[in-house]
């Protein structure tokens, strides 16, 4: 077959670009990167040879050689793994494959802008984050050439790329399976050929590597392996060092920070397996993917079987990296079998409970770093409080939250332990953020009261406060409601400003004043809302929107309808509350008074003040012309007025 010329999908040729100018503070992670995939065909090969033996029957030990030539400026990592078939090439190296791409291109280049001015250190590292560290050689190389042959078939293939936007691929002859990638290294980088070099980088980053690595020259044939080559987790956690443990880390994640906590056990009994799990200490790129995968690789007795074993952890702990070893597990076991062995149900309960039990002592003894902790991974672990019903009283322990009465992170038990005595309810907002949440109108009662109210910015609280539905007996009441009922709680501002609860006449007598204003606001407004009541929450205010009992909450609703799962016609009316003891309300009364039937004047504040509380929840006027035209006009009337 003639060669044939590529072009590289978009994406790539913007990355390569950013790589080729010297982003990484390390080069020398090309080789790392180029080892670990060596040590992923292998592994899968190795899996793949449990029902097709006949795959390694002619080379059964698998190894990773590199190959270093001075003369000719080269350095080759081989091996014997898998291999690629022609179709594989273009789709493995000609696109960053399982990527989210764009995103990824986005970050490096914002990384890239920030390193100008503050020094190459202080780079942010993400290559391997997103499968695209193959394209790392390009730092060091002006060419790449790539020789591979699948296991199991006998055409072998040669891609070739410069990094400049196009590849080219041919057919070529391989003596056996496996993949050869050549780099042909920039004049400035001839240290990557230097033994000693290429030696202290295996050492430093590839020791765990399970499988030989080899150092050979070009010609001479001897071979000299550089890495311990025993699974790490297996080792005693004694005999593992710190720095080890970080660099397993980045090879099984693919990612260059560091890991924020590392367990590493190993359980005999009834059940024997060795876990060695890392919790990031950044988000990693795919943490909200639709699929929701986790990352986990399950091993049996040190084969590798699956790199995203979804019945080893449960979803909400999909940010988890590492590995599991069992011993109890069939070496062919089969994907369709995972669902369905004990073995794997009782892993999974096992690391389940462990997990949280560890986190649970770092947000005791810890709170600031479990603070970070939670900033990253806090709204992916509340997806447990309504998926996982047996540990749910477990994850509400460890579940944090901003609030009006804490200035960091608050616990439900913090929360309980600072209610009122008579208050009834755990009151939360929900919103999009916790600064705007502060500023509501609908927060004004309590803070005139002094009741604290949790303030929940995750979409996914709308899902899991139904589900749990209470704390210590204490109903979860959204602040936003109608029903909500403070009462029956003294002291706070309201106190101080003489606003006293005794003074129950007084308030009868103001509500009377505005039943007129309330009636007109009913008729003019008609159906745009679902009632006009007088509020008992507002104290600086005029008005605001709430949802009436049984009605959906406000925020769950405009977020339906940003994702297109309510249309204009399906929204709810809101009920409008107004505030007797605001200047305005009370102005309005006093025309309202004054004239025969509804105002104008009267008519156009309905309107405005529905308008403004519609502003204040974040949402758009529904008629900005008319809008526009009614605050004109009252405008107009204040100047005359003052005139």
């Amino acid at each position: 077959m003639a060669k044939e010329t590529f072009t590289f999908q978009a994406e790539v040729s913007k990355l390569l670009d950013i790589v080729a100018h010297s982003l990484y503070s390390h080069k020398e992670i090309f080789l790392r990167e180029l080892i670990s995939n060596a040590s992923d065909a292998c592994d899968r090969l190795r899996y793949l040879s449990l029902t097709e033996p006949e795959l390694i029957k002619s080379d059964p030990g698998f190894r990773i050689t590199i190959t270093a030539d001075a003369k000719a400026r080269t350095i080759t990592v081989s091996d014997n793994g898998i291999g690629m078939g022609r179709d594989e090439l273009t789709e493995t190296l000609g696109t960053i494959a399982r990527s989210g791409t764009q995103a990824f291109v986005e970050q490096t280049s914002q990384a890239k802008a920030k390193v100008k001015g503050k020094g190459e250190n202080e780079a942010i590292d993400l290559i391997g984050q997103f499968g695209v560290g193959f394209y790392s050689s390009f730092m060091v190389a002006d060419r790449v050439e790539v020789v591979t042959r699948r296991a199991g078939e006998e055409q072998a293939w040669l891609w070739t790329s410069d990094g400049r936007g196009e590849f080219t691929i041919e057919e070529l002859t391989r003596p056996g399976r496996g993949t050869d990638v050549t780099l042909h290294l920039l004049k400035d980088e001839k240290e990557f050929v230097e033994p000693t070099r290429i030696t202290n980088i295996v050492k430093t980053y590839s020791d765990h590597i399970s499988i030989p690595i080899a150092l050979t020259g070009k010609g001479d044939g001897e071979e000299k392996t550089l890495n311990t080559a025993s699974a790490l987790w297996t080792r005693d956690k004694k005999d593992i060092s710190d720095d080890q443990y970080r660099e397993f880390y980045h090879h099984v994640a693919h990612a260059f920070d560091d890991p924020w906590m590392r367990l590493h056990n190993r359980v005999e009994g009834v059940l024997a397996y060795t876990n060695l799990l890392f919790i990031p200490s950044t988000r990693p790129f795919d943490l909200f993917h639709p699929d929701r995968k986790t990352q986990v690789k399950l091993y049996v007795k040190r084969v590798f079987i699956t790199d995203n074993c979804e019945e080893l952890l449960p979803s909400y702990f999909r940010f988890m990296r590492g590995v599991v070893d069992s011993e109890d597990l069939p070496l062919n076991i089969s994907r369709e079998m995972f669902q369905h062995n004990p073995a794997l149900a009782k892993i999974k309960k096992a690391l389940t409970k462990r997990l949280i039990g560890e986190l649970k002592k770092s947000a005791e003894k810890k709170p600031d770093d479990y603070a970070v902790f939670w900033g990253n991974f806090g709204a992916v672990l509340k997806e447990g409080l309504y998926e996982d019903v047996d540990n749910r009283d477990k994850l509400l322990e460890i579940t944090r939250f901003k609030s009006t009465g804490s200035d960091g992170l608050t616990s439900l038990e913090e929360y309980a332990n600072r209610m009122k005595p008579v208050q009834e309810a755990i009151y939360y907002i929900t919103g999009e953020d916790a600064e705007t949440l502060v500023g509501s109108p609908q927060l004004e009662g309590f803070k005139a009261k002094d009741v604290e109210v949790l303030l929940l910015t995750d979409p996914v609280d709308e899902f899991w406060v139904p589900s749990v539905g209470d704390y210590r007996e204490k109903p979860l009441k959204s602040a936003t409601r109608g029903d909500v009922d403070l009462s029956k709680i003294k002291g706070g501002k309201a106190k101080k400003k003489g606003g006293n609860d005794k003074d129950k006449k007084k308030d009868h007598k103001a509500d009377n004043a505005i039943d007129p204003l309330i009636a007109a606001f009913k008729v003019a407004l008609g159906t745009r809302v679902k009632d006009v009541r007088a509020s008992k929450r507002l104290t600086d205010s005029p008005v605001c929107l709430i949802a009436d009992e049984g009605d959906m909450d406000i925020h769950l609703e405009r977020m339906l309808k940003q994702h297109k799962q309510l249309q204009e016609g399906d929204m709810t009316p809101r009920v409008l509350e107004i505030n007797p003891d605001h200047a305005l309300i009370k102005g309005l009364t006093r025309t309202l008074s004054k004239s025969d039937g509804i105002d104008a004047t009267v008519e156009d504040a309905a309107f405005l003040l529905l308008d403004q509380a519609h502003i204040v929840e974040g949402e758009s006027v529904s008629d900005p012309a008319a809008f526009s035209r009614r605050m004109s006009t009252l405008m107009e009337a204040g100047l005359r007025g003052r005139a």
